[in-house]
Protein backbone atom coordinates (compact mmCIF):
# COMPACT_ATOMS: atom_id res chain seq x y z
CA UNK A 1 0.00 0.00 0.00
CA UNK A 2 1.15 3.78 -0.85
CA UNK A 3 3.11 5.77 2.13
CA UNK A 4 0.85 8.34 3.54
CA UNK A 5 -2.34 5.99 3.34
CA UNK A 6 -4.09 5.68 6.62
CA UNK A 7 -7.02 3.36 6.42
CA UNK A 8 -9.52 3.10 9.36
CA UNK A 9 -12.37 0.69 9.40
CA UNK A 10 -15.21 1.81 11.50
CA UNK A 11 -17.96 -0.57 12.90
CA UNK A 12 -19.79 1.71 15.27
CA UNK A 13 -22.63 0.48 16.79
CA UNK A 14 -25.17 3.02 18.15
CA UNK A 15 -27.42 1.75 20.67
CA UNK A 16 -29.23 5.01 20.84
CA UNK A 17 -28.70 8.67 20.48
CA UNK A 18 -30.81 11.70 20.88
CA UNK A 19 -32.46 14.26 18.56
CA UNK A 20 -32.01 18.16 19.50
CA UNK A 21 -28.20 19.14 20.35
CA UNK A 22 -27.20 15.04 19.62
CA UNK A 23 -28.60 12.24 17.31
CA UNK A 24 -31.94 10.43 17.27
CA UNK A 25 -33.57 9.17 19.99
CA UNK A 26 -36.06 6.59 18.84
CA UNK A 27 -38.12 6.81 22.13
CA UNK A 28 -39.42 10.08 21.22
CA UNK A 29 -40.82 7.73 17.65
CA UNK A 30 -42.60 5.02 20.32
CA UNK A 31 -44.04 8.35 22.11
CA UNK A 32 -45.45 9.77 19.61
CA UNK A 33 -46.18 6.70 17.35
CA UNK A 34 -44.54 8.18 14.48
CA UNK A 35 -41.84 7.22 12.10
CA UNK A 36 -38.09 8.13 12.49
CA UNK A 37 -37.91 10.03 9.06
CA UNK A 38 -40.46 12.66 10.78
CA UNK A 39 -37.51 14.63 11.90
CA UNK A 40 -34.53 13.03 10.32
CA UNK A 41 -33.44 13.10 6.36
CA UNK A 42 -31.71 10.55 7.19
CA UNK A 43 -30.91 10.39 11.07
CA UNK A 44 -29.20 11.91 12.58
CA UNK A 45 -29.54 15.09 10.73
CA UNK A 46 -32.32 16.89 10.90
CA UNK A 47 -35.32 18.07 8.80
CA UNK A 48 -36.90 21.34 9.34
CA UNK A 49 -40.17 19.73 11.40
CA UNK A 50 -37.02 17.91 13.51
CA UNK A 51 -35.42 21.22 14.54
CA UNK A 52 -38.82 22.92 15.59
CA UNK A 53 -39.34 19.32 17.71
CA UNK A 54 -35.97 20.18 19.22
CA UNK A 55 -36.68 23.57 19.94
CA UNK A 56 -40.50 22.88 21.65
CA UNK A 57 -38.13 20.70 24.08
CA UNK A 58 -38.81 17.60 22.24
CA UNK A 59 -42.53 18.31 22.18
CA UNK A 60 -45.32 18.04 19.52
CA UNK A 61 -47.20 20.88 20.77
CA UNK A 62 -50.50 20.13 19.71
CA UNK A 63 -49.86 16.65 21.11
CA UNK A 64 -50.86 16.41 24.90
CA UNK A 65 -48.73 13.62 27.20
CA UNK A 66 -50.41 13.62 30.47
CA UNK A 67 -49.92 9.27 30.30
CA UNK A 68 -46.42 9.62 30.26
CA UNK A 69 -46.64 11.37 33.88
CA UNK A 70 -46.95 8.76 37.15
CA UNK A 71 -50.06 10.18 38.70
CA UNK A 72 -49.15 10.94 42.44
CA UNK A 73 -51.78 12.89 43.48
CA UNK A 74 -49.54 16.01 43.80
CA UNK A 75 -50.55 18.29 41.58
CA UNK A 76 -47.15 20.12 41.79
CA UNK A 77 -45.13 17.01 41.63
CA UNK A 78 -43.96 16.19 37.42
CA UNK A 79 -42.61 12.50 37.62
CA UNK A 80 -41.94 10.70 34.25
CA UNK A 81 -43.52 7.32 34.21
CA UNK A 82 -40.44 6.00 31.92
CA UNK A 83 -37.00 7.96 32.03
CA UNK A 84 -35.51 7.47 28.59
CA UNK A 85 -32.08 6.35 28.71
CA UNK A 86 -29.99 5.22 25.48
CA UNK A 87 -26.40 3.92 25.13
CA UNK A 88 -24.48 4.25 22.24
CA UNK A 89 -20.88 2.51 21.67
CA UNK A 90 -18.43 2.84 18.76
CA UNK A 91 -15.37 0.74 17.85
CA UNK A 92 -12.19 0.99 14.79
CA UNK A 93 -10.07 -1.33 13.16
CA UNK A 94 -7.39 0.83 12.07
CA UNK A 95 -4.06 0.85 10.04
CA UNK A 96 -2.01 3.70 9.75
CA UNK A 97 1.17 3.31 7.05
CA UNK A 98 2.31 6.93 7.53
CA UNK A 99 4.03 6.48 10.71
CA UNK A 100 3.26 3.18 12.92
CA UNK A 101 2.68 0.40 10.37
CA UNK A 102 0.05 -1.19 12.34
CA UNK A 103 -3.15 -2.52 12.89
CA UNK A 104 -5.12 -1.19 15.74
CA UNK A 105 -8.48 -2.39 17.30
CA UNK A 106 -9.63 0.82 18.75
CA UNK A 107 -12.90 -1.16 20.66
CA UNK A 108 -14.50 0.32 22.36
CA UNK A 109 -13.62 4.38 20.69
CA UNK A 110 -16.94 5.67 22.47
CA UNK A 111 -19.18 4.49 25.38
CA UNK A 112 -21.74 7.21 25.65
CA UNK A 113 -25.30 6.86 28.17
CA UNK A 114 -27.43 9.69 27.14
CA UNK A 115 -31.07 10.89 28.40
CA UNK A 116 -33.49 13.76 27.73
CA UNK A 117 -37.23 15.13 27.49
CA UNK A 118 -39.63 16.85 28.92
CA UNK A 119 -39.79 17.40 32.84
CA UNK A 120 -42.59 19.57 32.89
CA UNK A 121 -44.71 21.83 30.88
CA UNK A 122 -42.40 24.16 29.12
CA UNK A 123 -39.43 22.65 31.03
CA UNK A 124 -37.13 20.06 29.48
CA UNK A 125 -33.70 18.25 29.75
CA UNK A 126 -30.56 16.64 28.16
CA UNK A 127 -27.59 15.38 28.98
CA UNK A 128 -25.02 12.81 27.42
CA UNK A 129 -22.24 10.93 29.57
CA UNK A 130 -19.13 9.61 27.93
CA UNK A 131 -18.34 6.51 29.85
CA UNK A 132 -15.60 5.60 27.79
CA UNK A 133 -13.90 8.09 24.57
CA UNK A 134 -10.85 7.06 23.71
CA UNK A 135 -9.20 5.02 26.32
CA UNK A 136 -10.32 7.64 29.09
CA UNK A 137 -13.34 8.55 30.95
CA UNK A 138 -14.25 12.08 29.45
CA UNK A 139 -17.94 12.46 31.28
CA UNK A 140 -20.43 14.99 30.61
CA UNK A 141 -20.38 17.12 27.34
CA UNK A 142 -24.04 18.39 26.38
CA UNK A 143 -26.13 18.79 29.24
CA UNK A 144 -28.33 21.78 29.93
CA UNK A 145 -32.34 22.69 31.44
CA UNK A 146 -34.19 24.13 28.19
CA UNK A 147 -36.97 26.91 29.32
CA UNK A 148 -39.16 26.94 25.88
CA UNK A 149 -41.32 29.60 25.43
CA UNK A 150 -40.74 31.57 28.76
CA UNK A 151 -41.71 34.81 28.21
CA UNK A 152 -43.45 34.87 24.73
CA UNK A 153 -43.84 32.01 21.56
CA UNK A 154 -40.57 31.42 20.25
CA UNK A 155 -38.64 32.84 23.33
CA UNK A 156 -36.05 30.05 24.71
CA UNK A 157 -33.34 29.72 27.39
CA UNK A 158 -30.75 27.45 27.42
CA UNK A 159 -28.69 26.97 31.22
CA UNK A 160 -25.77 24.24 31.11
CA UNK A 161 -23.17 22.88 28.75
CA UNK A 162 -23.47 23.17 24.95
CA UNK A 163 -21.54 23.76 21.68
CA UNK A 164 -21.31 27.32 21.20
CA UNK A 165 -21.71 26.44 17.09
CA UNK A 166 -25.14 24.97 18.03
CA UNK A 167 -26.58 28.15 16.42
CA UNK A 168 -24.60 28.06 13.54
CA UNK A 169 -24.26 24.52 12.97
CA UNK A 170 -24.58 21.30 15.20
CA UNK A 171 -21.15 19.75 14.96
CA UNK A 172 -23.49 16.59 16.75
CA UNK A 173 -25.68 16.24 14.08
CA UNK A 174 -23.31 15.96 11.23
CA UNK A 175 -23.12 12.80 8.76
CA UNK A 176 -19.57 12.22 8.05
CA UNK A 177 -17.03 11.12 10.74
CA UNK A 178 -14.87 14.21 9.57
CA UNK A 179 -15.61 17.62 12.12
CA UNK A 180 -15.71 20.76 11.31
CA UNK A 181 -11.98 21.57 11.87
CA UNK A 182 -12.63 25.55 12.19
CA UNK A 183 -14.78 25.53 15.01
CA UNK A 184 -12.58 23.15 17.43
CA UNK A 185 -9.31 25.24 16.44
CA UNK A 186 -7.74 26.53 19.80
CA UNK A 187 -5.02 29.40 19.55
CA UNK A 188 -1.77 29.61 21.67
CA UNK A 189 -2.74 28.73 24.95
CA UNK A 190 -5.88 29.91 24.61
CA UNK A 191 -9.02 27.53 25.92
CA UNK A 192 -12.03 29.13 23.75
CA UNK A 193 -13.11 27.92 20.95
CA UNK A 194 -16.87 27.15 18.79
CA UNK A 195 -17.30 23.80 20.41
CA UNK A 196 -18.34 23.30 24.44
CA UNK A 197 -18.77 25.88 26.89
CA UNK A 198 -20.89 26.39 30.13
CA UNK A 199 -23.14 29.20 30.00
CA UNK A 200 -26.51 30.39 29.23
CA UNK A 201 -28.13 30.69 25.69
CA UNK A 202 -31.58 32.37 24.49
CA UNK A 203 -33.09 32.39 21.42
CA UNK A 204 -36.07 33.92 19.86
CA UNK A 205 -37.76 33.52 16.56
CA UNK A 206 -39.50 36.74 15.10
CA UNK A 207 -42.57 36.45 12.61
CA UNK A 208 -40.05 37.66 9.44
CA UNK A 209 -38.02 34.42 9.78
CA UNK A 210 -35.60 36.27 11.34
CA UNK A 211 -33.46 33.70 14.55
CA UNK A 212 -31.58 36.00 17.09
CA UNK A 213 -29.63 34.29 19.64
CA UNK A 214 -27.20 35.35 22.54
CA UNK A 215 -24.97 33.08 24.34
CA UNK A 216 -23.18 34.14 27.82
CA UNK A 217 -20.12 31.73 28.47
CA UNK A 218 -17.22 31.22 30.52
CA UNK A 219 -14.99 31.11 27.80
CA UNK A 220 -12.57 28.17 29.44
CA UNK A 221 -14.34 24.79 27.43
CA UNK A 222 -15.19 21.82 29.95
CA UNK A 223 -12.27 22.42 32.26
CA UNK A 224 -13.28 21.22 35.98
CA UNK A 225 -13.66 23.57 38.95
CA UNK A 226 -10.38 25.18 40.74
CA UNK A 227 -9.19 24.68 44.46
CA UNK A 228 -12.33 27.47 45.58
CA UNK A 229 -14.97 24.96 43.29
CA UNK A 230 -15.14 27.72 40.61
CA UNK A 231 -15.58 26.21 36.63
CA UNK A 232 -14.46 29.88 35.40
CA UNK A 233 -10.35 30.60 36.54
CA UNK A 234 -10.84 34.31 35.50
CA UNK A 235 -13.52 37.16 35.97
CA UNK A 236 -14.01 37.42 32.73
CA UNK A 237 -17.61 36.25 30.53
CA UNK A 238 -17.22 35.84 26.70
CA UNK A 239 -20.61 37.14 24.57
CA UNK A 240 -21.52 35.72 20.80
CA UNK A 241 -24.65 37.42 19.32
CA UNK A 242 -25.90 35.44 16.50
CA UNK A 243 -28.54 36.94 13.58
CA UNK A 244 -29.61 34.74 11.10
CA UNK A 245 -32.71 35.39 8.43
CA UNK A 246 -34.80 33.06 6.30
CA UNK A 247 -35.03 34.15 2.66
CA UNK A 248 -37.39 31.89 1.14
CA UNK A 249 -38.55 28.31 2.12
CA UNK A 250 -35.22 26.92 0.87
CA UNK A 251 -32.10 29.93 1.67
CA UNK A 252 -30.79 30.86 5.15
CA UNK A 253 -28.00 33.56 5.97
CA UNK A 254 -26.42 34.57 9.23
CA UNK A 255 -23.89 35.97 10.91
CA UNK A 256 -22.26 36.20 14.27
CA UNK A 257 -19.73 37.77 16.04
CA UNK A 258 -17.62 36.42 19.40
CA UNK A 259 -15.92 38.55 22.19
CA UNK A 260 -13.82 37.50 24.70
CA UNK A 261 -10.96 37.31 27.23
CA UNK A 262 -9.06 34.86 29.05
CA UNK A 263 -6.53 35.28 32.15
CA UNK A 264 -3.49 33.14 32.81
CA UNK A 265 -1.28 34.10 35.74
CA UNK A 266 -0.40 37.53 35.27
CA UNK A 267 -1.23 38.15 31.54
CA UNK A 268 -4.85 38.37 29.69
CA UNK A 269 -5.76 37.42 26.04
CA UNK A 270 -8.33 39.51 24.26
CA UNK A 271 -9.95 37.67 21.35
CA UNK A 272 -12.82 38.20 18.91
CA UNK A 273 -14.19 35.92 16.54
CA UNK A 274 -16.56 37.03 13.18
CA UNK A 275 -18.55 34.48 10.66
CA UNK A 276 -20.71 34.40 7.91
CA UNK A 277 -23.02 31.49 7.25
CA UNK A 278 -25.45 30.00 4.89
CA UNK A 279 -27.35 27.06 4.03
CA UNK A 280 -29.49 26.57 0.74
CA UNK A 281 -31.84 23.96 0.26
CA UNK A 282 -33.32 22.75 -2.92
CA UNK A 283 -34.34 19.57 -3.04
CA UNK A 284 -32.10 16.32 -3.35
CA UNK A 285 -29.14 18.66 -2.62
CA UNK A 286 -28.27 20.85 0.36
CA UNK A 287 -25.93 23.33 0.64
CA UNK A 288 -23.69 24.40 3.75
CA UNK A 289 -21.25 27.25 3.91
CA UNK A 290 -19.42 28.31 7.09
CA UNK A 291 -16.95 31.30 7.37
CA UNK A 292 -14.87 32.22 10.45
CA UNK A 293 -12.21 34.94 11.18
CA UNK A 294 -10.56 34.90 14.81
CA UNK A 295 -8.01 37.75 16.51
CA UNK A 296 -6.16 36.83 19.51
CA UNK A 297 -4.06 39.69 20.44
CA UNK A 298 -1.64 37.54 23.22
CA UNK A 299 -2.86 33.90 23.22
CA UNK A 300 0.64 32.93 24.42
CA UNK A 301 -0.18 34.89 27.52
CA UNK A 302 3.26 36.86 27.65
CA UNK A 303 4.05 39.54 29.81
CA UNK A 304 6.75 40.53 28.24
CA UNK A 305 5.96 40.45 24.31
CA UNK A 306 2.59 39.51 23.78
CA UNK A 307 2.11 38.19 20.10
CA UNK A 308 -1.17 38.88 18.28
CA UNK A 309 -2.13 35.92 15.98
CA UNK A 310 -4.53 35.93 13.33
CA UNK A 311 -6.83 33.21 12.50
CA UNK A 312 -9.35 32.12 9.59
CA UNK A 313 -11.02 29.19 8.21
CA UNK A 314 -14.47 27.50 6.87
CA UNK A 315 -16.19 24.68 5.60
CA UNK A 316 -18.45 23.83 2.58
CA UNK A 317 -20.60 20.88 2.28
CA UNK A 318 -22.22 19.58 0.06
CA UNK A 319 -25.14 17.07 0.70
CA UNK A 320 -27.45 15.13 -1.39
CA UNK A 321 -30.04 12.46 -1.10
CA UNK A 322 -32.01 11.94 -4.78
CA UNK A 323 -35.65 11.47 -3.05
CA UNK A 324 -35.18 13.51 0.59
CA UNK A 325 -36.74 11.81 3.35
CA UNK A 326 -37.09 8.97 1.09
CA UNK A 327 -34.16 8.35 -0.30
CA UNK A 328 -32.38 5.06 0.83
CA UNK A 329 -28.90 6.25 0.29
CA UNK A 330 -27.38 10.10 0.03
CA UNK A 331 -23.58 11.03 -0.69
CA UNK A 332 -21.95 14.12 0.87
CA UNK A 333 -18.27 16.08 0.01
CA UNK A 334 -17.26 18.15 2.86
CA UNK A 335 -13.94 20.65 2.11
CA UNK A 336 -12.29 22.05 5.57
CA UNK A 337 -9.76 25.07 5.51
CA UNK A 338 -8.37 26.48 8.16
CA UNK A 339 -5.18 29.45 8.27
CA UNK A 340 -3.37 30.94 10.56
CA UNK A 341 -0.06 32.90 11.93
CA UNK A 342 0.08 29.89 14.37
CA UNK A 343 1.79 27.70 11.91
CA UNK A 344 0.83 24.44 13.40
CA UNK A 345 -3.09 25.17 12.85
CA UNK A 346 -2.98 24.95 9.53
CA UNK A 347 -5.00 22.53 7.62
CA UNK A 348 -7.26 21.45 4.56
CA UNK A 349 -8.94 18.60 3.69
CA UNK A 350 -11.22 16.78 1.16
CA UNK A 351 -13.84 14.47 2.40
CA UNK A 352 -16.13 12.48 0.02
CA UNK A 353 -18.71 10.45 2.14
CA UNK A 354 -21.45 7.84 1.16
CA UNK A 355 -24.24 6.48 3.57
CA UNK A 356 -26.96 3.35 2.39
CA UNK A 357 -30.20 3.08 4.81
CA UNK A 358 -30.46 -1.09 5.16
CA UNK A 359 -33.37 -0.18 7.82
CA UNK A 360 -34.74 3.21 8.87
CA UNK A 361 -32.90 3.28 11.76
CA UNK A 362 -30.05 1.38 10.37
CA UNK A 363 -27.24 3.05 8.41
CA UNK A 364 -23.84 2.03 6.42
CA UNK A 365 -21.16 4.27 5.70
CA UNK A 366 -17.88 4.69 3.32
CA UNK A 367 -15.91 7.39 4.07
CA UNK A 368 -12.45 9.23 2.23
CA UNK A 369 -10.93 12.15 3.63
CA UNK A 370 -7.43 13.41 1.65
CA UNK A 371 -5.58 15.65 4.13
CA UNK A 372 -3.91 18.19 1.71
CA UNK A 373 -1.79 20.03 4.64
CA UNK A 374 -1.61 19.71 8.50
CA UNK A 375 1.44 19.56 11.00
CA UNK A 376 1.60 15.40 9.94
CA UNK A 377 2.03 16.08 6.39
CA UNK A 378 -0.46 14.95 2.78
CA UNK A 379 -2.13 11.63 3.99
CA UNK A 380 -5.31 10.16 3.19
CA UNK A 381 -8.09 8.12 5.58
CA UNK A 382 -10.92 5.13 4.50
CA UNK A 383 -12.99 4.30 7.28
CA UNK A 384 -16.42 2.26 6.48
CA UNK A 385 -19.16 2.19 9.36
CA UNK A 386 -22.36 0.64 10.68
CA UNK A 387 -24.66 3.07 13.07
CA UNK A 388 -28.16 2.13 14.73
CA UNK A 389 -30.10 3.62 16.63
CA UNK A 390 -33.13 2.06 18.63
Amino acid sequence: MRRNLRIGIGFAMLFSALSGSALSMPAFARKYSMTCKTCHTPFPKLKPYGETFAANGFVIKDKETPRYYVDTGDGWLSLLRDVPIALRLEGFLSYNNSSSRKIDFSAPYIIKLLSGGEITKHISYYLYFFFGERGEVAGLEDAFVMFNDVLGPDFDFYVGQFQVSDPLFKRELRLPFEDYQIYATKVGGCKADLTYDRGIMTTLGLKSGADLCLEIINGNGLDPTDPLGNFDGDKYKNVLLRVSQDVGDRFRIGGFGYLGKEKQEAAVNALWMAGADASWDAGPIQLNLQYVERRDDNPFFSIVRPLEIRTRGGFAEVVYWPKGDDSRWYALGLLNWVDSEQTDLKSSSGTVHYGYLLRRNLRATAEFTYVFDSPLGKHARIGLGLITAF
